[in-house]
């Protein structure tokens, strides 16, 4: 193959952007050189960063950065608001690229199969996420009208639900959240907000950073119970194994044997409690049911028969998120992937689809830190070049990189491009510098695509 090699990758999230750095670092971009084109169903770009990472985390967010130092190389096209498989299907995509990547993540809620979770009240972290998040696909407004509220769930997602729910509207202003997420923020009525784990601090799976940072408003009362401070063998070794799980349990203990302060919203860490049921009446949630496990010699735990009732009024399940099943793909719906072998996607029979290749959560289940999907990515891509030095990869019957412009110009799509990311961004933070802000995000899909000319 004289010309450059033509990859579509599908999901312009962090894991997308990574696995376009890793062709652009390869041999290959040299000779015979990569043509990239990346495709997005949102307007704009960066996925879990823009629409899944807490407003109040402008540090991770500032990924962004080196996002957009890839997304700037002349080898690489971006289109947003295309959506797979309607606007582009999977033979569209061989048909105009030599290999497809897919990257897409996962947005969905994993499911808590215990009774009262369908009551009115209960609600998945991840549609709260998106809402304070400014997603253009969810409702604009959100119910908060519970003073005692519980979040399920012992990972950062959690920490940033609980967070989110316990800090004030005006803390949570001069970050970039939109006008509608404001003012439902300040009907927030939440004073209590009770996060709850199964198991004991040395399984905790929060970011040590994270964790501290719920200490830091002025108006959030962190309590622990000091009963929920236990280690077996196994937790020992993992303290003992890991740094981050060692910093976790300290700053858990420091809160555990401090006095309670008289900060306004109290935000309890409860260890060692599994749900068995949410509590309703006429419908709507009115309690939490949990049980009381102990550790079993191995870090994980058992129940000891021995139940609670929670006084709360609505429940966030934050157990982990869950991907989308992708047409003409295989999927395991256990783990919420893609069948794969180092990246190369696995038909029904074990064999290798060809040309077709997956990253980041669709590729591995959503576990870890963005910066884990960069190991994704560069295994994806050396699988991805092998196949072609090989000649295992068909190669386009259209490579031409205008042919899939003018397929879906004629499907009349919308499409963004980053030049159309580049004056949506000057606008948000236009909005942003008015009122002493970094950006005010856009929320409205139609304002989103004018903004960014399409």
């Amino acid at each position: 193959m004289t010309r450059p090699i033509r990859v579509a990758i599908v999901g312009a999230g962090p894991a997308g952007i990574y696995a376009a750095d890793a062709l652009l670092k390869s041999d290959a971009a040299q000779q015979p050189g990569v043509s990239i084109d990346l495709f997005e169903r949102m307007p704009a770009p960066f996925g879990l960063i823009r629409y899944g990472v807490a407003p109040d985390h402008p540090r991770i967010k500032g990924i962004i950065t080196a996002l957009h130092q890839v997304l700037d190389k002349p080898q690489i096209r971006l289109f947003g608001n295309v959506d797979y498989p309607s606007d582009l299907a999977l033979d569209d995509l061989h048909r105009f690229y030599d290999a497809v990547v897919f990257s897409t993540g996962a947005m969905a809620d994993r499911a808590l199969d215990i009774p009262g979770v369908g009551l009115d009240g209960s609600y998945g972290a991840a549609d709260f996420v998106s809402w304070y998040d400014g997603h253009p696909d969810v409702p604009r407004e959100w119910p908060l009208e519970a003073e005692k509220v519980a979040v399920l769930g012992a990972g950062n997602v959690a920490l940033d639900v609980a967070r989110i729910l316990a800090k004030t509207a005006d803390e949570l202003l001069p970050t970039e959240i939109p006008p509608n997420v404001y003012e439902g923020l300040k009907r927030n009525r939440a004073l209590e907000v009770h996060v709850f784990g199964r198991r004991g601090p040395a399984q905790a799976k929060f970011s040590p950073m994270e964790l501290r940072e719920l200490d830091h408003s002025p108006n959030i009362e962190v309590i622990v119970n000091p009963e929920d401070i236990e280690y077996d063998d196994g937790s020992i070794a993992e303290r003992r194994g890991a740094k981050h799980v060692d910093m976790v349990a300290s700053t858990i203990e420091n809160w555990a044997i401090r006095d309670v302060g008289d900060r306004p919203h109290r935000l309890y860490l409860h260890f060692f409690e599994s749900p068995v049921e949410v509590l309703g009446e006429d419908g709507r949630v009115v309690g939490l049911r949990t049980e009381r496990t102990e550790l079993d010699g191995t870090g994980n735990v058992r129940g000891t028969g021995n139940f609670t009732d929670w006084d709360v009024r609505s429940v966030y399940r934050a157990i982990g998120y869950y991907s989308d099943e992708l047409p003409k793909l295989p999927f395991d719906p256990v783990s919420g992937t893609v069948p794969n072998a180092a990246g190369r996607v696995l038909a029904a029979d074990g064999s290798h689809q060809d040309a077709v290749y997956v990253t980041g959560w669709i590729k591995r289940g959503p576990v870890g830190l963005i910066g884990h999907t960069k190991g994704d990515a560069n295994e994806t891509v050396a699988c991805l070049l092998t196949d072609h030095t090989e000649g295992r990869l068909p190669g386009a019957a259209e490579p031409d990189p205008e042919a899939v412009v003018g397929h879906l110009r004629e499907r009349g799509v919308r499409f963004t491009t980053w030049q159309g990311w580049h004056e949506l961004d000057a606008h948000e933070r236009a909005l942003g510098a008015a009122e002493g802000r970094e950006r005010v995000k856009v929320v409205e899909r139609e304002e989103m695509l004018r903004r960014s000319g399409a």
